[in-house]
């Protein structure tokens, strides 16, 4: 029997049998589709933190010396005690690497943790829970920050400790009616007035999550207000990502000699980059696909079973034709042939099934919740290839008993 008419044939007998064939494919499309959403929900999800979130929190071109690393949840307590007992950065050390980094476009020191959160007020309108930063000027160049209104704060608000904010869009946007006009207005931060400067662009929002619900102080007013924090930053823009491993290389030498740490002892500090933001979240959502093959393999085998067991009814059903085609001279590799080729047909078409109900919902996902999705080509390819392995594997039985059922005996099943 020709391949082609072996596939026609196979068509032809789950045409037959729509809604059994459904209901037999049932295991696989749901296990298919599980795997293409969740796997677009994870690339998606390391796309915009790798192509947004790094920039909104630390800066494009840019790194970080600090006293705790980004990837502090990945640290076991021994570590966690060691890094409790490094000093803390302090204006000195952002000067010894503003120094050693002549070419920088910017170095900036901004509070760290612990990170005030306080009500910020203006006549009768209050927005509560508004996180609070100290930072010198050049931190504005080293976020990209945009201007909405008014100006950035200058190096002569942090010498000269003036009271005056710059504010994040939505504060502005919910204190005032139009965000453009809170410039030279008074607000109130934890009760003490200062002065809106500017207001920044909106930078957007993940996972509910504003990058826009800040202020900004200068370093030296917020320390007056809120003291030295534990976990000061000093942020450092370059031209290009090219610059990058040669600056921070000259910043930990700078780090080392400043702290006066000899040859051979450890750093009392960390220098990150971006990278090591992705880094941390690939290692958290590498969890996830740990257990995604071991839930998609479940799946796929309690759909295989199903396919095997009505595999092997239809096999029972159609006995006597397979006894008819034997008189008229199929050999048992057609018999065999034909059923297998069935088996992987109605695997295929699940997990062609799964694959359109899985890009269907993570195109929801990404429409209707704040999760960002993107079905990659691999994980299609896979989901083909389980589907049409679940044919293959659990299709072997049942055209092997078909094949070899006597010919005679068929003739004579009713």
């Amino acid at each position: 029997m020709p391949f082609s008419e072996a596939v026609r044939l196979a068509f032809q007998a789950i045409w037959n049998s729509k809604l059994r064939s459904f209901f037999t494919l049932l295991g696989i499309i749901v296990s298919v589709g599980f795997l293409v959403v969740v796997v677009a929900v994870i690339q998606g999800m390391n796309a915009y933190v790798k192509e947004n979130l790094t920039g909104a929190m630390i800066g494009t071109n840019a790194f970080q010396v600090r006293r705790t690393p980004i990837a502090i949840g990945l640290l076991d307590e021994q570590q966690m005690r060691a890094i409790q007992k490094r000093p803390i950065i302090t204006p000195e050390d952002a000067e010894a690497i503003r120094q050693a980094l002549g070419d920088a476009d910017a170095v900036a020191l901004q509070s760290g943790w612990p990170t005030p959160v306080s009500d910020v007020s203006y006549r009768n309108r209050n927005v509560g829970s508004v996180l609070v930063f100290g930072v010198t000027a050049p931190y504005q160049i080293v976020q990209d920050y945009r201007f909405l209104a008014g100006d950035p704060l200058t190096d002569l608000d942090v010498r000269g400790r003036r009271p005056v904010v710059v504010l994040g869009y939505d504060i502005a946007d919910k204190l005032f009616d139009q965000p453009t006009s809170a410039v030279s207005h008074k607000v109130r931060i934890a009760g003490r007035e200062v002065t809106v400067k500017g207001v920044i662009e909106r930078k957007g929002r993940m996972l509910g999550q504003s990058f826009d619900g800040f202020v900004l102080l200068p370093f030296t007013t917020f320390e007056a207000q809120y003291g030295r924090r534990k976990t000061t930053v000093v942020s450092v823009k370059m031209a290009n990502a090219d610059l990058i491993p040669g600056a921070m290389a000259r910043a930990e030498e700078a780090m080392r000699v400043a702290h006066r740490l000899r040859p051979g002892e450890p750093n009392d500090f960390t220098v990150d980059k971006a990278d090591a933001l992705v880094a941390f979240w690939k290692n958290l959502t590498r969890l996830l696909f740990t257990a995604i093959p071991a839930i998609v393999c479940i799946g796929i085998v309690v759909g295989g079973i199903v396919i095997m067991n009505i595999m092997l009814m239809t096999v029972n059903e159609r006995t006597r034709e397979i006894g008819i085609r034997k008189s008229l001279g199929a050999t048992q590799r057609d018999i065999r042939r034909q059923f297998l080729i069935e088996a992987v047909v109605l695997a295929s078409l699940g997990g062609i099934q799964g694959v359109i109900g899985g890009w269907v919902l993570a195109a929801a996902v990404s429409s209707f919740t704040p999760l960002p999705a993107r079905v990659t080509l691999w994980s299609v390819g896979v989901a083909l290839a389980l589907g049409a392995g679940a044919g293959i594997l659990f299709g072997v039985f049942p055209a092997t008993r078909a094949a070899r059922l006597d010919p005679i005996t068929a003739l004579r099943s009713e």
